[in-house]
């Protein structure tokens, strides 16, 4: 594989700055079928008194792993459907996170075309809820620490490959009724597995 876990010292306690920090970087799923993994290749930041994040309101039980310290895993349902991917962005207490919108495939791509019942390698993990059913993430995974090897983490790439992507992109979030406007999304400039509409990504 060539990856290593993200050390916790090395994640900015800062929502915006772990969003373009996350870039690049890796989400490792392991089953027992094999390893699942993907390149970060989108990111939106949530951050503290942000009304579009989960947060806003406070601690719920629902919402409790937001408050982690950074790099935990924040998992909820939207719309009844489709698991969402969110790491802990702030300190102990402070309630924050970073949504993971989409990966690039990297391991396990026929379990992941499996999971998704499609062969179209660019639909498999492209959106939010794409890549939480390609990678088997469900609320098992809620409070998870993703800074150590597990059936989910963060991992650096090999250092072989960094600097592949290319220019970092920063734009609005999509599909939001409040602070529609703010530019806390961070994607790769031309990748394919970028989700939302092409105007957005340029």
């Amino acid at each position: 594989m060539g990856y290593r876990p993200l050390v916790r010292s090395e994640l900015p306690v800062d929502t915006v700055a772990l969003a373009r920090f996350l870039i690049g970087k890796v989400v490792v799923r392991e089953t027992p079928e094999g390893v699942l993994s993907g390149a970060i290749v989108e990111t939106e930041a949530y951050g503290v008194g942000d009304a579009a994040g989960h947060a806003y309101r406070g601690m719920t039980p629902r919402t409790r792993s937001l408050f982690l310290e950074s790099g935990h895993a924040y998992i909820y349902l939207s719309y009844g459907s489709a698991y969402m991917l969110n790491v802990s962005s702030e300190a102990a207490g402070v309630g924050a996170g970073v949504l993971i919108r989409a990966l690039e495939p990297r391991d396990g791509v026929a379990i992941m075309q499996r999971n998704r019942r499609t062969e179209r390698l660019r639909d498999l993990t492209r959106g939010p809820g794409r890549l939480a059913q390609a990678l088997e993430i469900g609320p098992w995974a809620d409070g998870l620490d993703l800074c150590q090897e597990g059936p989910l983490w963060l991992a650096q790439d090999d250092p072989e490959s960094d600097g592949d992507f290319g220019e970092i992109g920063r734009g609005v979030r999509i599909g939001l009724s409040r602070e529609a406007d703010r530019p806390l999304r961070f994607y790769v400039r031309g990748n394919r597995f970028v989700s939302g509409p092409r105007p957005l990504n340029l």
